[in-house]
C-alpha cells in the first residue's frame, strides 16, 4: 500500500461501493421487483431499490477492506481507494458496516423483513463467505461465491411480494449459473494478476485448457435455466426469443474458447476471450431487459394469445 497521504474525497468513498458492479445489482434487483405480480407504491419501490443498492455498496466496501493486501498486487485493482492510499482500511470497514445496518434496517421498515433478511444474508455471503473464505481457499470460489451476485433479483421480488417463488428462484439460478463462465473468461486474460496475488482461480490451479472446458460445460448448463424462465408467469415470447438467440451466441463463443490453444490466444491478445467476457455482460442485461418488456406488455394487455406457463 502506498505511503503517500491523501485527503479522501466523496468520489473515493463512492468508489468503495464498486459502482460498476452495483449498477448490475441495482438493475437485476429492480427487474425482480418490477416483474413481480404485486405492484408497489412508486416511492416505496424506489426506496427498496435504493436500499438494495446501498447493501450492494456495503458489500463492496467490506470486500475492498478485506482484499486491500491483494488489491495492491493486482494491476487492475492497484488504483482502488485503499491500496492507492486515498482511503484508510478502518474508514472503509466503518463505512461498510454502517451502510449494511442502514440498508437492511431501512429495507425492512419500508418493504418487509423477508427482503431485509435476504439482503442481510447477501451482504454476509459476499463479505464473509466469499471474500474471507472462498476467494483465497478454493478454485470453486466463483462457482459457490456466485450466489452473492445472484440474490438481488430475489431480494427485489421479496420486497414486492413478501416471499420467494419459482420465478425468483429461477432468476437467482440464471445469474448463479452465468457467473462462472463470465468470470472465468475474464480470468483467461487476467491470469497473471490472480497468480501474483495467490488467488486460486481455476486458471491458476488447473490451467487454462481445463478452464476453457469448464466454461463450455457451465454455458451448456446455463442454457436450460435461461429457457425455463420463458415458461413461468414472468416469461413470454419476447423473452423466449431473446433467450434462444443469446444462448446460441454464448454457446458458440464458449465452444470457440474451448477449441482455442494458448498460443493462438496469446498471439491475438486474447481477443476471443475478451469478446466472450463482453458478450456475457450483454447476455445478462438483455435477458433481464426482456423480462421487463414482458412485464410492460402484460401491464398494457398487449399479449399474443395464450403463452404456455409450465413452471
Amino acid at each position: 500500500m502506498t505511503n503517500q497521504s491523501y485527503d479522501a474525497e466523496f468520489g473515493d468513498f463512492f468508489a468503495l461501493l464498486k459502482p460498476r458492479v452495483m449498477s448490475l445489482v441495482v438493475f437485476t434487483a429492480a427487474v425482480g421487483l418490477l416483474v413481480a405480480p404485486v405492484s408497489m407504491n412508486p416511492v416505496l419501490a424506489f426506496s427498496a431499490v435504493l436500499f438494495i443498492a446501498l447493501g450492494a455498496g456495503a458489500s463492496g466496501a467490506l470486500n475492498m477492506w478485506w482484499d486491500a493486501d491483494i488489491d495492491q498486487i493486482m494491476k487492475r485493482t492497484q488504483g482502488r481507494p485503499i491500496p492507492s492510499g486515498r482511503v484508510t482500511p478502518s474508514n472503509a470497514l466503518i463505512m461498510g458496516l454502517w451502510l449494511s445496518v442502514l440498508a437492511v434496517g431501512m429495507l425492512g421498515l419500508t418493504s418487509n423483513w423477508v427482503a431485509a433478511g435476504l439482503l442481510a444474508f447477501t451482504i454476509f455471503f459476499y463479505a464473509v463467505v466469499y471474500s474471507m473464505w472462498l476467494k483465497r481457499s478454493t478454485p470453486q470460489n466463483i462457482v459457490i461465491g456466485g450466489a452473492a451476485g445472484a440474490f438481488p433479483p430475489m431480494v427485489g421480488w421479496a420486497a414486492a411480494t413478501g416471499g420467494v417463488s419459482v420465478e425468483s428462484v429461477l432468476m437467482f439460478s440464471l445469474i448463479f449459473m452465468w457467473t462462472p463462465p463470465h468470470f472465468w473468461s475474464l480470468a483467461l486474460f487476467m491470469n497473471h494478476d490472480y497468480s501474483a496475488a495467490g488467488v486460486p482461480m481455476m486458471t491458476v490451479t488447473h490451467g487454462k485448457p481445463y478452464t476453457r472446458k469448464q466454461i463450455l460445460i457451465y454455458t451448456i448448463l446455463l442454457a436450460p435455466v435461461t429457457l425455463a424462465l420463458a415458461f413461468t408467469s414472468i416469461g413470454g415470447p419476447v423473452y423466449f426469443a431473446a433467450a434462444v438467440i443469446l444462448s446460441v451466441g454464448f454457446l458458440r463463443g464458449a465452444w470457440g474458447l474451448f477449441q482455442r490453444s494458448e498460443d493462438v490466444a496469446t498471439s491475438d491478445d486474447y481477443r476471443a476471450e475478451r469478446g466472450v467476457f463482453k458478450f456475457s455482460l450483454l447476455y445478462l442485461f438483455t435477458l433481464f431487459f426482456a423480462l421487463l418488456i414482458e412485464a410492460a406488455l402484460r401491464g398494457l394487455n398487449l399479449t399474443w394469445g395464450a403463452w404456455p406457463v409450465w413452471i
